[in-house]
């Protein structure tokens, strides 16, 4: 049954083209400078080419960003919020972060911002970000952090104790009254023990795309009727006007090339103008009113604990000549829009904030308290604003461009040079706004799988654009992401599909069909380039999960070998699985796809046998390691205790009888299998148990899922109280040494930050609970529990007496990791780590940030902060929860 609510209409309303609602968002990236796309340098070291102390200078060439930043969905007109507390040497228009060179732990944004709410539409959207009143304070950060070593934990902004006395709490409300109507009411609280004076500079430009010798067109914006008016050949024209008192500043979006680069100036009112005018007095400021970018300066004074409401419209206006023809056919309708009174405004928020209520009432299901069900609603707003609009075509970036300097020779080798197919320039589920403003392949599957709860249309949208010509490599790899779209993420795409398909009603098969083709190519591709042997066991390399082994499975093995990888070979297996459930769910439709029913069933059965001919399982540790197969044909297994021995377990499928028997060729295949490869699947007999008219899949038979899950549920092991460590803590006390190529090679509990440079240092999968690969085990348990029932039980925790079925098992995890975000008795959570001022004042802890990874002990939110892509799955396991009893 269709659910009815407003923005559900709105939802509809997109999808039939009534309306294009999806148009306008938060589409600017938290952070452009420092990517891959900016960097023409001919090292390839991105963060040293563009700088932060550039950015507020220097004209992007891929993108933009800023506070609290929108735009329409290709990104030609932006806005965003600018302030300064009259002590900072600039203003304040993106978050600042330390590069890989500063920070002790890699890259990290330095600052406190929420996304508080949102919906899918954008009709309603909330932001809220934490200003100093003291100035910024850059140069501390930068140099403790600089001081620190990787033993040490990070130095943020809340140690800097800049907040202590007193600070500007900027609350930032958008609402839509129609498709191309924007209304934000932009909030100041100044709590601080004084009256304080605070610069508010909402900001309108246009993407800068006539500087680069490819489109010489130019947009304007100027000041008329009391408004900033922007035209442009394809957007059309828009307003921006505000009801406060103000003073309209005109720059342009162009390089400040004496400050940037030492050279002669090319406009004496260059990007940076606005914020040397406001700090300086400067004439940097076009005194015509016109230019590519402007802002509306408002100066506030607000007493202590006092408030100062601003309110600002957006709107599309008609174009002259429709303005004109209205004119002539009805007088009445030619006058353009005047600015709605400001208690019209304020009912407008009201309004869309409840409409967003009753969005996510239909979202999340009765029966969840009203805690779970804010932690869910924080997190979805997270993926809401978390879609940014990327661009890169890297061919273009690899040639450079006619009005620029030539890029230097080279540049394909350092990165992406076997990708000049590459042209994206699509709104796109991001990881992690400021850490990560680029996709990543696996990420985004599982960003997919929770954002089909609130636009199953948008999240198929992503799934079918991956596969794309100008996404896919014409070999049939997926992009892994910026930094190196050669890098291999763990098939997770075709799991994505199948997920998205049940959540949106299970009836859109074209959708299926359309992405289960592409997949094909990219299945290929794997077994074509990480089955070195063609023995059915897969390499893969890093597999996301960065530094999780004794070396780095991204680079050849020293002394040569190849590492044949448990986790590569489980990913490969339920991938088999997965595009045999679709190929399953399109034959039943078309007998046509009976043939690669079959196609995967075998491929399955071959991994499966592989795996158990290898002697991947270790009956002795009753657990799955890697293997080193060496140069002189001796194999040496990795025994590390860690996610790569579990991750067999998540090769789960089920197949209903009803479908199998109505598929002949499928039971004829099954029974020539039995007939003829005998032994292979006598060693496999494991794999498929038919129960109670179902055929379940699986690598790990009944036996050895006891053992691994005695390993598992080990609190002195891999259960954390806040879900399943990605190392075992057994390491702690017995860290592995692998000597290989003549050097020894170390890995030992970590649960907090990496202490090794490992990709960066800045992700650590020794310890710390992610939620990806959590997700995935505990769908699987519900699975193994479908097929082995209530009869079967382990203990949990091993050890406790205490014996649960794995679907209690499933809960009882999804529990702990929901456990991150709620609060205690004491009304702290976890997830604030030791940070007191989060833990205990109100200001600081209404609100939940979605970390990237969490510390394997305490819980503590650890790497990027606003994390909210798949840590967003905490939302799935919240609406996934059995009913108690």
């Amino acid at each position: 049954m269709r659910v009815t609510t407003p923005e559900h209409d709105r939802l509809a309303d997109a999808d039939a083209g009534v309306a294009p609602w999806r148009q306008w968002g938060p589409y600017l990236a938290e952070r452009a400078w420092g990517t891959v796309r900016e960097d023409y340098s001919a090292d390839g070291d991105a963060w040293s080419f563009f700088p932060y102390e550039h950015a507020r200078s220097r004209t992007y060439r891929w993108n933009e960003d800023g506070l609290c930043g929108w735009s329409d969905d290709h990104q030609f007109l932006c806005l965003a919020l600018a302030l300064w507390n009259g002590r900072d040497a600039h203003l304040k228009e993106r978050i600042f972060g330390l590069d890989q060179h500063q920070a002790n732990h890699g890259e990290d944004a330095k600052e406190a911002w929420w996304y508080v709410d949102g919906t899918p539409t954008h009709s309603w959207m909330s932001w809220r970000y934490h200003y100093p009143r003291r100035a910024f304070p850059y140069d501390d950060l930068r140099a403790e952090n600089g001081r620190r070593t990787r033993a040490d934990p990070e130095y943020e902004v809340l140690d800097t104790g800049v907040f202590d006395d007193g600070f500007w709490q900027i609350d930032v409300d958008v609402a839509k009254a129609s498709a191309d109507d924007l209304s934000w009411r932009i909030t100041a609280r100044n709590l601080s023990p004084e009256v304080e004076t605070l610069h508010v500079l909402p900001t309108l430009w246009f993407r800068n795309t006539w500087s680069w010798g490819r489109d010489d067109r130019r947009p304007r914006l100027w000041w008329e009727d009391g408004a900033v008016q922007a035209e442009h050949e394809f957007l059309g024209r828009y307003s921006l006007r505000s009801d406060g008192q103000h003073d309209p500043l005109f720059c342009e979006n162009e390089t400040n090339t004496a400050r940037v680069f030492q050279s002669e100036p090319t406009t004496p009112f260059p990007k940076d103008g606005i914020g040397d005018h406001v700090l300086t007095g400067a004439a940097t400021v076009n005194p015509a009113l016109e230019g590519t970018k402007a802002a509306l300066h408002h100066v506030v004074q607000v007493a202590p604990g006092a408030t100062v409401t601003l309110e600002l419209r957006l709107s599309r206006e008609p174009r002259r000549e429709d303005a004109v023809s209205a004119a002539v056919l009805a007088p009445a309708l030619a006058p353009a829009p005047a600015p709605a009174p400001a208690a019209a405004r304020a009912d407008l928020f009201a309004v869309r904030r409840g409409e967003a209520d009753a969005f996510y009432a239909a979202v999340v299901p009765d029966g969840v308290d009203e805690e779970a069900r804010s932690i869910a609603r924080q997190a979805f707003a997270g993926l809401c604003w978390s879609k940014q609009w990327f661009h890169f075509d890297v061919a273009h970036w690899l040639d450079g461009d006619p009005a620029s300097p030539a890029p230097p020779p080279g540049r394909g080798h350092i990165r992406n040079g076997g990708w000049r197919h590459l042209r994206n320039a699509d709104v796109v589920l991001m990881p992690d706004p400021w850490e990560y403003p680029w996709y990543a392949t696996w990420d985004l599957a599982f960003h997919c799988v929770v954002y089909a709860h609130l636009d199953p249309t948008f999240a198929k949208q992503q799934l079918v654009l991956f596969g794309r010509e100008w996404y896919m490599h014409p070999e049939g790899q997926l992009p892994a992401y910026e930094w190196s779209f050669d890098d291999v993420n763990p098939p997770v795409h075709a799991w994505a599909a199948r997920r998205v398909f049940e959540i949106d009603g299970s009836r859109d098969a074209d959708f299926l069909e359309r992405v289960f083709h592409k997949l094909l190519l990219n299945f290929t591709w794997w077994v074509n380039r990480k089955d070195v042997e063609g023995d059915n066991v897969f390499e893969g390399g890093f597999l996301g999960l960065d530094n999780i082994g004794p070396f780095d499975r991204s680079k050849p093995i020293p002394g040569g070998g190849v590492l044949e990888q448990s986790d590569g070979t489980a990913w490969m297996a339920r991938y088999c699985l997965d595009m045999l459930d679709i190929a399953l769910t399109l034959a039943l439709r078309d007998r046509v796809y009976e043939d690669i029913t079959i196609k995967f069933f075998e491929h399955f059965a071959l991994i499966a046998a592989a795996m158990e001919r290898q002697g991947m399982w270790h009956e002795a540790d009753g657990f799955y390691h890697d293997q080193l197969r060496l140069p002189d044909g001796t194999v040496r297994q990795v025994e590390s205790y860690s996610l790569v021995g579990l991750l067999p377990l998540t090769a789960t499928a089920v197949m209903h009888e009803s479908a199998r028997s109505s598929l002949g060729e499928l039971n004829a295949t099954i029974g020539r299998l039995l007939r003829f490869r005998r032994a292979e699947m006598e060693a496999i007999a494991h794999c498929w148990r038919n129960v109670q008219g179902r055929t379940l899949m699986t690598l790990v038979p009944p036996e050895r899922v006891e053992r691994i899950l005695e390993r598992m549920l080990d609190e002195e092991a891999f259960l954390s109280p806040y879900g399943i460590r990605s190392l075992s803590r057994w390491h702690r006390d017995h860290p592995l040494e692998f000597e290989i190529g003549g050097s020894v090679m170390r890995l030992d509990y970590e649960p907090a930050e990496s202490t090794t440079a490992l990709f960066g240092g800045n992700s650590n999968w020794r310890g710390p609970v992610w939620f990806p690969v959590n997700y995935l085990v505990i769908e699987s348990l519900r699975r193994l529990h479908d097929d082995l029932g209530e009869t079967f039980t382990v203990e949990c925790p091993t050890g406790s007496g205490r014996r649960l079925d794995l679907g209690a098992v499933a809960d009882e995890l999804s529990d702990r990791l929901v456990t991150l975000f709620r609060r205690r008795a004491d009304g702290t959570r976890p997830c604030f780590g030791g940070t007191e001022r989060q833990q205990h004042d109100p200001a600081w802890n209404e609100h939940v940030q979605f970390h990237e990874y969490f510390h394997g002990d305490d819980g503590a939110g650890l790497g990027a902060s606003h994390q909210t892509g798949w840590t967003a799955l905490v939302a799935l396991l919240i609406l996934e929860r059995r009913p108690p009893g």
